[in-house]
């Protein structure tokens, strides 16, 4: 039997230490692709996915990386390959599926909407919103999980945060902009 897992993680088998950090991951994976998928029964398989993906790729995994964000680019590398298979299509928002876990938003209905805000987004910016705002990943992070320069990154993101505040405002624009002469 380990002899058939080392065969099926191209000859390395999860330490201890690796096997606790994957599965320390897990509750954030399934946040994060609830969050993309909307759907906890596609969220759930996105995660199983990446589980399996990650344990087939172990050898892959360079010491001292970030388990957590090799994890991640796992799972969105998965997920942009499902996005470009015909007829796979991400469902609306069913809230009885989606939760995010929200520091300060106690209303039922504040929650709601921020959770509809955030699905109204576009996926790019949306993806960056959550690794940054929900994960705590830093910008570097971010960038190396989506495969995706720095500039980028604080490109979506200032645009996702623009635009969720618009959102969330009723989709009334209030700006500081001045008109230059």
């Amino acid at each position: 039997m380990a002899g058939k897992a080392a065969e099926e993680t191209g000859g390395k088998v999860a330490t201890e230490e690796e096997s606790a950090q994957i599965a320390n991951c897990i509750p954030r994976l399934r946040r994060y692709a609830r969050t993309l998928l909307a759907e906890g029964a596609l969220a759930d398989d996105l995660v199983q996915d990446t589980l399996e993906r990650a344990l087939n790729r172990l050898h892959r995994f360079e010491r001292g990386r970030d388990m957590r964000a090799w994890l991640f680019s796992v799972m969105h590398n998965l997920y942009i390959d499902q996005l470009r298979q015909p007829g796979l299509a991400a469902r609306s928002l069913d809230e009885a599926d989606y939760e995010i876990p929200c520091a300060g938003v106690q209303e039922p209905l504040q929650l709601r909407d921020v959770q509809t805000a955030l699905c109204m987004l576009p996926v790019e910016q949306r993806e960056v919103l959550l690794l940054v705002g929900v994960e705590e990943m830093n910008y570097g992070e971010v960038a190396a999980t989506l495969a995706i320069p720095l500039g980028t990154v604080m490109s979506r993101l200032s645009r996702g945060r623009e635009r969720l505040r618009w959102l969330m405002e009723g989709g009334r624009m209030t700006t500081s902009l001045k008109a230059v002469k």
